[in-house]
């Protein structure tokens, strides 16, 4: 079954759709992309929305990236790893597919 979750993301809300079960995790993932957006947004000042989301999901697939490249996903946490990149990659085109729009707007 598909659920819906509402996230709030640099002030503004989102339904985001994802698996029945999944809605704290997509909060909690969530969560992290707001903080991180908010922490850049004071960094570099207005963007606009897409931009800045590209540019938090850009930061963290380089962290992901390092993580993978001094073997700190080791074995036991590979599977782990790799669900929450899938998740993390899923999330951050839902909310691009969405700033698009609201630009759009």
């Amino acid at each position: 079954m598909v659920a819906a979750v509402n996230i709030m993301v640099v002030g503004r809300t989102y339904e985001i759709s994802c698996d029945e079960g999944q809605e704290d995790d997509v909060r909690g993932l969530a969560a992290e992309v707001d903080r991180r957006a908010t922490d850049l947004l004071r960094s570099v000042g207005q963007v606009g929305d897409s931009r800045l989301l590209v540019m938090v999901c850009l930061m963290m697939a380089d962290e992901i990236g390092e993580l993978k490249r001094h073997g700190l996903a080791g074995s036991a946490h590979e599977d782990a790893d790799a669900t929450l990149s899938i998740r993390l990659e899923a999330l951050a085109r839902q909310i691009e597919a969405i700033a698009d729009r609201v630009e759009k707007s």
